[in-house]
């Protein structure tokens, strides 16, 4: 196969910190290439200076054996590359041939006007998916699509411009089952048209039926390139991750034997299928599990955020339902969400006024509260959680993502809460900011709170965890110890190859 582009000696360096070291990849036409690697392997500093929207400190980019300068995202266009980011960029009320042709819609002259040709646009933009072969009504609302659909048309819009070379990044992370699989079908189709396709995923479960080589990195340097028929799991989680020992947790830190929380048979139709679960008294329970295994889905259930529609939770061995957030905070539940900066946090407040949230309805008289009171809990759990703000009237916006991340647990910590729910609270912060998040886990368990935590870093679990429950496809496969187990094990068993 012809090779289409080039990235030889690639180099980017930030200060204090080096992102990619001397990566040379090819990426041949007709071939789909699955790009590896865990958090801060180099992925997306990659695709960015292949998307033109990063430049490197040093290396070359050939196309078509030419060296090219990629100064923005339109250098890439004229250069054959187009990208298609994991975050939707589609204007929902605007139609599927609109988006198509953003910013390109034909015009023509009505005298000294120059109007929209709109027959044109819908031809032009059918012509678009007849010849991916999809059958979507151009004339419609992306706003009417489901999600699978929008991702098509994220990606017929990429392919308006006729690419020789098409970056996916992470491009099935929130379809359902029936979706992934029509989009595989579209991008081999794609490649057997003659596009070089480079594919971005984590869920290594995809790579039989998508890749047919894999790229891996680590911690920015290229590790190997493997041909799909030769990547086997136990070798592709090898090279994503090496030899090293990942840290474990305290051995003081144990759990009770007391049962706190218990699932019976908790049900969520197409989410998760009768969900048993046990968390003791002080235990740190881990739920690992591939994207769209229903790990959110489960703890929004548990915190009444999406009820369930079958099934039971008991707390203290009293059967309580989780109507609402309102009823298991009552309970003694907490909630940190996935989302901290739209769901955890109001970014217009300071860092006292997100602290105070989730206790107002707690304040002593007749449900008063004052500043003075306010400043006095909050100063005591910054200086509690080590979180570094320079002062707590200013708004929270000015923090580093780590220290968001303790305020939003501060935050629930006002509760007085008995089970904390943890979804991905390690997501987009530092190895440091990580390993306090850690240690706020392992004082709660000392003081014999529960944590249920999730995290698509399963390293993290096997470091931070007692237990940890395994999910595939809604349902809760296996219970093990996390001192039985490896990273690179729980890997294999997550994996649904």
């Amino acid at each position: 196969m012809a090779v289409v582009l080039q990235a030889l000696d690639l180099w980017k360096e930030y200060p204090g910190t080096t992102a990619l070291a001397d990566v040379s990849v090819s990426l041949e036409q007709g071939r789909v290439h699955a790009l590896l690697g865990k958090n801060g392997a180099g992925k997306s500093t990659l695709v960015k200076i292949l998307a033109g929207t990063t430049m490197p400190t040093r290396g070359r980019i050939l196309v078509g054996g030419r060296e090219v300068i990629l100064h923005s995202a339109q250098d890439a266009f004229r250069h054959g590359i187009a990208t298609v980011y994991q975050e939707l960029s589609l204007i929902t009320d605007l139609t599927v041939a609109e988006n198509i042709l953003l910013g390109r819609l034909p015009c023509r002259r009505l005298g000294c006007l120059r109007m929209v040709d709109w027959p044109q646009t819908y031809r032009r933009a059918r012509a678009v998916l007849e010849e991916m072969q999809v059958e979507i009504d151009v004339r419609r609302r992306v706003s009417e699509l489901s999600l699978g659909q929008q991702q098509v048309i994220e990606i017929a819009k990429a392919m308006s411009f006729r690419p020789s070379v098409l970056l996916l990044d992470e491009p099935t992370s929130a379809l359902a089952h029936h979706e992934t699989e029509s989009l595989f079908s579209l991008v081999r189709q794609l490649a057997s048209g003659g596009v070089a396709v480079l594919y971005i995923t984590h869920r290594l479960q995809e790579l039989p039926r998508i890749a047919d080589s894999v790229i891996v990195l680590r911690d920015g340097m290229l590790v190997d390139v493997v041909e799909m028929a030769q990547a086997t799991p136990d070798r592709i989680v090898r090279l994503m991750f090496g030899e090293a020992v990942p840290k474990r947790r305290p051995a003081s830190v144990k759990p009770g034997s007391r049962v706190v929380l218990e699932a019976r048979r908790l049900t969520r139709a197409h989410k998760f299928h009768e969900v048993d679960l046990t968390v003791h008294e002080g235990e740190v329970l881990g739920i690992a599990g591939m994207l769209g295994s229903g790990r959110t889905e489960l703890l929004r259930a548990l915190f009444g955020a999406e009820p369930p529609d079958a099934g039971e939770i008991l707390l203290d061995g009293r059967v309580c339902t989780p109507r609402s957030p309102q009823v298991m905070k009552r309970h003694g539940l907490a909630f940190t969400p996935e989302n901290r900066k739209e769901h955890g946090l109001v970014p217009i407040l300071s860092t006292r006024g997100n602290m105070m949230l989730a206790s107002l309805d707690s304040a002593p008289r007749w449900g008063l509260t004052t500043r003075r009171r306010e400043r006095s809990i909050v100063q005591r759990l910054v200086s509690e959680l080590s979180i570094s703000v320079p002062d707590i009237e200013q708004p929270v916006t000015v923090l580093s993502g780590g220290n968001q991340q303790k305020v939003v647990i501060g935050k629930w910590l006002n509760t007085q809460p008995r089970v904390i729910l943890f979804d991905e609270p390690t997501r987009g912060i530092d190895v440091q900011a990580k390993q306090q998040v850690f240690q706020i886990m392992w004082e709660l368990s000392r003081r014999g709170i529960c944590s249920i935590f999730v995290s698509s870093e399963l390293e993290e679990l096997v470091e931070a965890c007692h237990r940890i429950l395994i999910m595939r496809r809604g349902k809760i496969v296996e219970d093990v110890l996390a001192a039985d187990i490896t990273a690179d094990e729980l890997y294999r068993r997550c994996m649904d190859w």
